[in-house]
């Protein structure tokens, strides 16, 4: 969100508060897909069934001791510029995040097709780490890491911020957020973690040929693989040996 200056005054702040924690509670509506932005407003919100996908790098901390600021800016540009387009390239992506090495999207999953749809953008996401591993060899960068978490549940959708300045967003609340960055936090973090994890309502959703290429990781609780798109796979193959 851009700055946009106006003077603090506690009065009016005051008034504000009282009128956020004023409002009703049935401005919260139950529904079965995810609304447009355009019908939040500072008032209302809406529950909404869902999926999220996280995504980050590995030990994202140590990179700022390893590399001078703009090699490290170009890691983070080529990494966040190429986890956005494959997330945004799925239909049902309804929201996009991108917050320090970490990029998550909301999606529209109410069907198990699209269940299956979004297992295949993560796909897509461990495909692309290894091409960009590529290409970062050759700038004498090593090479990178990353978690990838997935999971289906019940968010809350409200839209939060300065009301009558222009700086707003929507934020994303509830246990399908939260246990999507978890998941990604799990993913790659040893060498018995794939890159990709799901919780096992996301599992249990998904197609019989897509749970085989998965396996249970007693250690966290979920599901996990090391799952690749295969088109972009035979893509690597002959560009980048």
């Amino acid at each position: 969100m851009h700055s946009n200056y106006k003077e603090y005054e506690h009065i009016k702040s005051y008034d504000r508060l009282q009128e956020i924690l004023d409002a009703s509670d049935n401005s919260y509506s139950e529904v079965n897909d995810i609304p447009s932005r355009e019908k939040l407003t500072f008032t209302n919100g809406y529950y909404t069934y869902c999926s999220a996908l996280y995504v980050d790098i590995r030990d994202s901390s140590e990179l700022p001791k390893k590399y001078n600021r703009p090699k490290l800016a170009k890691l983070y540009r080529s990494y966040i510029s190429e986890m956005v387009a494959i997330i945004n390239g799925n239909v049902n992506c309804k929201e996009i995040n991108i917050e320090g090495d970490c990029v998550f999207g909301v999606f529209s999953t109410p069907s198990k097709r699209d269940i299956d749809n979004l297992f295949s953008t993560a796909a897509k996401i461990n495909s692309l780490v290894k091409v960009l591993n590529y290409k970062l060899k050759k700038k004498n960068y090593d090479h990178i890491k990353v978690g990838i978490g997935l999971h289906y549940g019940r968010a809350l959708m409200i839209k939060a911020g300065y009301s009558g300045s222009g700086i707003n967003d929507v934020v994303w609340m509830g246990d399908v957020l939260n246990d999507a960055a978890k998941l990604c936090g799990f993913g790659s973090k040893s060498t018995q973690d794939y890159p990709i994890m799901m919780s096992d309502v996301f599992y249990s959703n998904l197609n019989d040929v897509n749970k085989k290429l998965l396996s249970y990781n007693y250690n966290r609780s979920c599901y996990h693989g090391n799952v690749i798109n295969t088109l972009m796979e035979d893509w690597y193959q002959v560009n980048c040996k």
